[in-house]
């Protein structure tokens, strides 16, 4: 390694005021630095300010000169929501009480930098299509879920540097880039001031919104979130970057969501897992704040850790217009252009590990699906794409709605909905627009449509009721019905009755919303199809009433004269809807709404909250229980023994989601864990979702691996299309759970085996808490999603690889064979090999597998069986955790 320099402080004078930072010129020369990809220089300050131990090897690495290496970033802040703000907050309880029973100080356990909580994940659509359904939606929620936010609100008192922002204010990403961020933080604890780039990690995957504004931050399942809080690096390996050249402009009534869907499609087709992709070139340099923040939040649709935007003055615009002071926006401008970390006009551009070019002028009207957000088409492809995934279907019509037959390829969801699109001011006004279009000619949606509307932000209300666009939406049925993420994350509630209904009878439904994941059910378990579309295109489709509508050639209907309205008639012009935006957009509105972005109504602030440095564990809740991971915890990490005499519990295809493995969505009542919280006396209407009882493990472990799409290969075929079905200890099929049980009472290990993309999908650190919980101490897959990684790593599970070329089909398993791994024992950071023998009657048969081990600290996680284990003992002993 090359001799380099200590990181020098350097001064900053602005309004009178003397500023100190870590000087990234004093790292490396100007050649360096311009030829360094933005977003680096970010994490280079980071590791030279907070880690100058290994700032050496990242510079090496930066610079092409050195191996492979860790980055440990320290962030400055956790964003969390609150259904992984709750199992992250039952974690921190739990470590408060382990600790004080090993003998320590409950009170040492609280996070050491801040940690913002926005309650938005548990509000759903059941009230819709009227001027109340906001307020009755609310009043469901707090009514359901008031125990979760009493807990909240304990948590609130009792955890130092723990912020809430109370349900209803909006959606965490949304609320994250128009309030909470500051692109530069300020340091005033010290004789000077010190200064340096906002950083955060955050357990919801789309952080990356974040990065339009030239703030780093990504999305991390909860355990690495509460490693961040208690201290810990979040260290992943040095990153390869992507450029994407930006060329030219949007053409006339192509809007971000096309631009959005195109580059999931390109980026997805590249191969962008964990890199770090940064936008560049005349394109991006020229791209709306709105557009970029649309794009950055796509992120783990690409695939990528990241999607940055370096601070220029189209963010500077964004900081004025969202109100921040005038004396912070100059300290931000002077801080990140001293530090070389402003784009401007004329720069060079950067080096890029890949780089690849998007002209911005080829972009179409667009949607994705019907399964996944990266099945980019073509409007005029939407019905084809139907018919090749669809399954067979019953005649049509099937039942009737009153005087209208419900036709093949129904819309049963229209949803304007996620922060993806609804934080793009040009995107609902073009909704309003069209709205407003569509009621001047009379039109409506069609009576089995069930329509929607939930802004990010209260902002949003106020400049389309400013622009007068709200009676429009309204009077065609997108009245507000919540802010949060509602349809988006599958909150959408029950379809229309007679939709219910014709779903109990086959028909497949098809959901349509602005919103950023489409997966089979996701949105909702009666509408396995979905498409992703812009908000006007939600509007349009929703007036529709069917996928198999051909816009270009059909018309939606006819007016009071009787002439035909094509969705072309009803499309507002570009030049209008800039009109509209200037007019209504204010930065009175931003400014007002991010002074009340903590302030809670009577029904948040009477909300009767327990006291004290430890949490009263009520034994009787169904939504609060201590969790099991730290019971009867020794003071010193066990020995590293190989795993032997273990047992297959799943085989799994491609491409399995979080989605398959953590329980989510409305909880059934006939189900495993709605019997259990019937037999504990919940009424079955208020048996909720699972997401709002992500804190009682006993409901999550019965939910575990039963979503309907799960096929477990080992079993025979006439029982993979069960859902969540595995061998017992016995030999009999049994569902996940009580399958597990069998083995855990035989005191078995169990093994998962997976294809590719395992764990695919949002940010659940329940995915990788439910398979430790269930046995599970390996998966062997041909890869993973980052975050699903880190996380199994977090629980002390193994992620292990098969080599290239190998899969769990050559394996050959049936279920009754016996697995031991070898060479778990003195693991190191890097690739360490395994050997994964399997016997069946005796005959035993060797296979190379690997674990990758990013860190230092993923090594300490897995010699102590996961990090709150290691949390708890270097707590007590810090020498003798790692």
């Amino acid at each position: 390694m090359a001799h380099h320099p200590s990181p020098a402080e350097a001064p900053l004078h602005v309004a009178g005021r003397t500023y100190r930072h870590v000087d990234l010129r004093s790292l490396m020369t100007r050649e360096e630095l311009d030829a360094t990809p933005y977003v680096l220089r970010v994490l280079i300050e980071n590791v030279a300010r907070r880690a100058p131990e290994a700032l050496g090897r990242v510079l090496d690495r930066a610079r092409g000169n050195g191996p492979a290496c860790e980055v440990p970033l320290h962030p400055g802040r956790v964003m969390l929501h609150d259904t992984t703000c709750l199992p992250t907050l039952a974690d921190f309880a739990a470590l408060r009480d382990t600790v004080h029973e090993l003998g320590g100080s409950a009170g040492d356990i609280n996070p050491v930098i801040p940690a913002d909580l926005v309650v938005d994940h548990s509000v759903i659509v059941e009230s819709h299509g009227r001027p109340d359904a906001l307020e009755r939606n609310l009043d469901i929620d707090f009514r359901r879920n008031a125990e979760r936010y009493a807990f909240i609100r304990w948590a609130e008192r009792a955890i130092a540097g723990f912020r809430v922002v109370p349900p209803g204010k909006g959606i965490i990403h949304q609320v994250n880039m128009e309030s909470l961020a500051r692109v530069v933080e300020v340091d005033d604890t010290g004789a000077e001031p010190r200064l340096y780039p906002d950083t955060l990690v955050a357990t919801d995957s789309h952080t990356p919104m974040i990065n339009a504004i030239g703030v780093l931050g990504w999305g991390v399942g909860g355990l690495e979130a509460q490693a961040a809080l208690l201290g810990e690096p979040v260290a992943i390996a040095f990153p390869r970057t992507v450029g994407v050249r930006l060329l030219g402009r949007l053409r006339e009534g192509v809007t971000g969501t096309d631009l959005v869907l195109t580059l999931t499609r390109i980026l997805r087709g590249m191969g962008v897992v964990d890199e770090f992709v940064e936008f560049t070139g005349p394109g991006a340099a020229a791209l709306g704040w709105a557009e970029r923040a649309a794009v950055a939040n796509m992120a783990p649709e690409y695939g990528a850790t990241c999607a940055f935007f370096p601070y220029d003055d189209v963010t500077a615009e964004y900081l004025r217009l969202t109100g921040r002071p005038p004396g912070h926006r100059a300290v931000v401008d002077a801080y990140l252009a001293a530090q070389g970390l402003k784009r401007v006009a004329g720069s060079p551009e950067p080096h890029y590990d890949r780089t690849v070019e998007v002209d911005l002028a080829a972009v179409e009207a667009s949607v994705a699906g019907p399964l996944r957000p990266d099945q980019h088409l073509r409007l005029s492809d939407v019905p084809r794409s139907f018919r090749e995934h669809a399954p067979a279907r019953s005649p049509v019509p099937v039942g009737r709605t009153p005087g209208d037959a419900v036709p093949e390829a129904a819309v049963a969801i229209a949803a304007i909905t996620s922060c993806t699109n609804t934080a793009n001011p040009r995107l609902m006004v073009q909704a309003g627009l069209l709205a407003r279009n569509a009621a001047a000619a009379g039109l409506t949606p069609k009576p089995w449509v069930k329509t929607s509307l939930s802004p990010g932000s209260r902002v949003v209300t106020r400049y389309l009721e400013a622009a007068g666009l709200l009676p429009a939406l309204e009077e065609i049925g997108f009245h507000t019905a919540g802010y949060g993420c509602m349809t988006c994350i599958g909150n959408s509630g029950p379809l229309l009755p007679h939709m219910e209904d014709l779903a109990g009878q086959g028909r497949t439904l098809v959901a349509v919303l602005s919103g950023n994941r489409n997966f089979p059910g996701r949105v909702n378990p009666r509408t396995p199809l979905g498409y992703l579309a812009s908000p006007p295109l939600v509007v349009a489709y929703a007036l529709a009433g069917t996928v198999l509508h051909d816009f270009a050639a059909t018309p939606l209907g006819t007016d009071g004269r009787g002439r035909p309205v094509y969705l072309a008639d009803l499309w507002p012009d570009d030049a209008e809807v800039e009109r509209t935006v200037g007019a209504a957009l204010d930065p009175g509105a931003f400014v007002a709404n991010t002074a009340a972005i903590r302030e809670g109504d009577a029904r948040w602030t009477s909300l009767p909250a327990p006291e004290g440095t430890r949490f009263p564990w009520a034994e009787a809740s169904t939504y609060i229980r201590r969790p099991p991971y730290l019971r009867d915890l020794s003071r010193m990490p066990p020995e590293e023994p190989d795993v032997r005499g273990a047992r297959p519990l799943l085989r799994l295809g491609d491409f399995v989601t979080t989605d398959h493995i953590s329980p989510a969505g409305a909880i059934p009542r006939t189900g495993a864990a709605g019997r259990y919280l019937r037999d504990l006396g919940t009424d079955p209407r208020d048996l909720n979702q699972y997401a709002t009882r992500r804190s009682n493990h006993e409901v999550m472990l019965r939910g575990a691996f039963t979503n309907p799409a799960v096929a477990n290969l080992l079993l025979p075929e006439h029982d993979r299309g069960r859902g969540g079905h595995a061998i017992s200890a016995d030999g009999a099929v049994r569902p996940v759970y009580d399958a597990a049980l069998t083995h855990a009472r035989a005191g078995t290990p169990l093994v998962v085996f997976a294809g590719k993309g395992y764990g695919a999908g949002s940010s659940r650190d329940w995915a990788a808490k439910a398979q430790a919980l269930l046995g599970v101490r390996a998966v062997v897959a041909e890869g993973f999603e980052r975050i699903h990684r880190s996380n199994l790593i977090g629980m002390g599970v193994y992620p292990l690889c098969f080599a290239a070329g190998a899969d769990a089909g050559s394996l050959e398993l049936d279920g009754t064979e016996t697995i031991d791994l070898e060479g778990l024992r003195d693991l190191r950071v890097g690739t360490n090999p395994v050997v994964l023998r399997i016997s069946r009657n005796g005959a035993p048969r060797e296979f190379a597998v690997t674990l990758r081990v990013d860190s230092r600290n993923e090594l300490a996680y897995l010699r102590n069986g996961g990090l709150l284990p290691y949390v708890v003992r270097r707590v007590l002993d810090p020498a003798g955790a790692g």
